[in-house]
C-alpha cells in the first residue's frame, strides 16, 4: 500500500498508534500529516504533525529520546497507522516509559498503574537500575556485586529446578514459578554483560523467519 491510499480526515490528519516493536508495548498516540508520514517513511525516525503548534515535529528532537522505525501498518479502513518502532528512553513527555501509564478507576478517578504486559522489558529496566545504583537489601543487586560467575551458577540451578518441575509431577503451578525464575535470573545474566534483551528477541525473530520461509523445493 502506498501513503496516496491512506484516508486522511477533514484536517488532512491520521491517527498513529505507537508500539515498541519487539515486545508489542503501546507507547502513544499522536496525529500525522501527509508530510509527516513522508518524513518518517524516509528518514526511519517518527515524526508527527503538532495539533497545539501547528507544526511538524520529529519524536526526540529536543529530549533525544528518538523512535526508530521498523514498520508502519496500516488498518483495514485505510485510516489508523500503527508504527512500530525501537523506543530510545521514555516515550512519555512526563518521563514515563508509555503514555499510557495511569489506570482508570471504576469510580471516576486516575490511579498510578503499569500495564500487566512487557513484563520481561520491565525487569530489564529494573537491572539496570540496579546496575546504576541498588539500594539497601536488593536481590538483583547482591546478585550483580556476587558478579557474573555466581549469576550464572544461579541460572543452572534453576534450570534443573524447571527439568525438576516439570518431571518429578509437581503440578502446572509450581512449573510455571520455576520458568519465571529461570527467565528472571537470565535477564540478570545478560544485564551484567549489558546484553539488551531486544538482541534475545531479534534472534529469535530471525530464526522465526527461516523456519516460516517456503521450502525451495528440492
Amino acid at each position: 500500500m502506498t501513503p496516496g491510499e491512506l484516508t486522511f480526515d477533514a484536517r488532512g490528519l491520521i491517527p498513529a498508534v505507537v508500539q515498541e516493536a519487539d515486545t508489542g508495548e503501546l507507547l502513544m498516540v499522536a496525529w500525522m500529516n501527509r508530510d509527516a508520514v513522508a518524513a518518517t517513511l524516509a528518514t526511519g525516525l517518527t515524526h508527527f504533525w503538532s495539533r497545539s503548534r501547528q507544526t511538524l515535529w520529529r519524536k526526540g528532537e529536543s529530549s533525544g529520546h528518538a523512535q526508530h522505525v521498523q514498520g508502519v501498518w496500516v488498518d483495514c479502513d485505510a485510516d489508523t497507522l500503527l508504527v512500530q518502532v525501537h523506543q530510545d528512553g521514555p516515550a512519555c513527555h512526563t518521563g514515563q516509559r508509555t503514555c499510557f501509564f495511569r489506570a482508570l478507576q471504576p469510580g471516576g478517578e486516575n490511579g498510578a498503574a503499569e500495564p500487566s504486559a512487557n513484563m520481561l522489558a520491565r525487569l530489564e529496566a529494573v537491572v539496570q537500575s540496579r546496575k546504576r545504583a541498588a539500594p539497601a537489601g536488593s536481590y538483583v543487586g547482591g546478585l550483580l556485586a556476587a558478579g557474573e560467575a555466581a549469576i550464572c551458577r544461579k541460572v543452572g540451578e534453576e534450570a534443573v529446578e524447571v527439568e525438576t518441575a516439570a518431571l518429578g509431577g509437581e503440578g502446572d503451578r509450581r512449573l510455571v514459578e520455576e520458568v519465571a525464575d529461570l527467565w528472571f535470573h537470565t535477564i540478570v545474566l545478560l544485564g551484567t554483560r549489558g546484553i539488551a534483551l531486544r538482541a534475545v528477541l531479534e534472534e529469535l525473530g530471525r530464526r522465526h523467519a527461516r523456519r516460516a520461509a517456503p521450502d525451495p523445493g528440492p
